[in-house]
């Protein structure tokens, strides 16, 4: 029984002194694991730099800013970038391909503080570039200023979502007379649609508050069903009206031909005219539609896009254009 107990001991020991060599090796390849796994989670880290440029035009200030994102590789970054002035948004852009983007925003007239905050994407993490202090001029001259809220916006396929566009007067106590700007918008994806509503904005003088609009961005989703054409009624009988006669005619043409010759002539223009007639039908639209049925819809691009809200106004003499940009960023 000594022996037996002895025996035991021994095993046990040693499955503990195994126990505790093996445990540093495994948290090691643990560890190691972690590490090859944790860049992939989180993502490469990037820089965003932005470098404005301020120019005065119309009694107006604009700030001109390029803005390049690069991840820790030295590959260029892509997705939504915004632009903030002290820490507010006020401008949203898409990354081309080489991760650069510009962007032109209106300053009121003052001291400024402009940064690029990159969001990040599925492979890159978020940042934000340093500040760039600029300065905007003090002007007299009635006009205004275009903002929109959010400055991105993601949808998916077939999904719509709105963006609120505030038209700010600036220097309205100069008007002599209401002043009208209209709103329309650019740089939308293939398949994809905007509608403002109103679409006319009235600035009243001496109005300092910012008037509203509300823009709806639409997207569209592929279908790949089978549309069923939903043909003619009677179309049989439509075609026996217009082929009968015309192939008895041309019988009676060709057996004419022989005691009349001028009647080989006419035989033959009325062949060219009855193809061309029959070729033009089955290539028409209408053709396409009644025998192939709808064609299918296509979906909107996925990808980041620039979308810009232009704002325009006229006095009759000089027009007045301002935009703000969005990232719209389709799914």
């Amino acid at each position: 029984m000594r022996s037996l107990k002895g025996r035991v001991w021994r095993l046990e020991l040693v499955a503990a002194l195994g126990s505790a060599l093996a445990l540093p090796a495994l948290a090691s390849s643990a560890a190691s694991a972690v590490a090859m796994v944790a860049p992939t989670t989180q993502g490469l880290s990037t820089e965003t730099t932005v470098n404005a440029q301020v120019r005065d035009l119309g009694g107006s200030t604009k700030a001109t800013l390029a803005v390049t994102v690069a991840g820790a590789d030295g590959m260029p970054a892509t997705g939504p970038v915004v632009i903030e002035d002290a820490g507010k948004p006020v401008a949203g852009v898409a990354l081309d391909p080489s991760g650069h983007a510009n962007a032109v925003v209106s300053l009121l007239p003052g001291e400024h503080s402009l940064s690029a905050v990159y969001l990040g994407d599925s492979s890159h993490q978020a940042s934000v570039s340093q500040l760039s202090l600029v300065r905007a001029q003090v002007s007299s001259t009635p006009g205004f200023q275009v903002s929109a809220s959010p400055t991105t916006l993601a949808l998916t396929q077939g999904q719509s979502g709105s963006v609120v566009a505030s038209v700010l007067p600036v220097n309205a106590s100069s008007l002599t007379a209401p002043m009208f700007v209209t709103l329309s918008c650019s740089g939308l994806p293939d398949q994809s649609s905007c509608t403002f509503t109103p679409e006319n904005i009235e600035i009243l003088p001496n109005t300092t508050a910012a008037v509203t609009s509300t823009m709806v961005l639409a997207t569209s989703a592929g279908s790949s069903a089978h549309s069923t054409p939903p043909g003619v009624p009677d179309s049989g009988r439509i075609d026996w009206a217009v082929l009968l006669p015309g192939a008895l005619g041309l019988a009676g043409l060709a057996f004419g031909i022989r005691r009349r010759p001028w009647l080989h002539r006419l035989c033959l223009l009325a062949l060219v005219g009855l193809v061309s007639v029959l070729g033009t039908t089955a290539c028409s639209p209408l053709y396409n539609y009644h025998n192939h049925g709808p064609p299918h819809n296509l979906p909107t691009p996925v990808g980041t896009y620039t979308v810009s809200i232009n704002a325009q106004s006229s006095n009759g003499i000089t027009a007045t254009t301002e935009s703000a940009t969005i990232a719209l960023t389709v799914q």
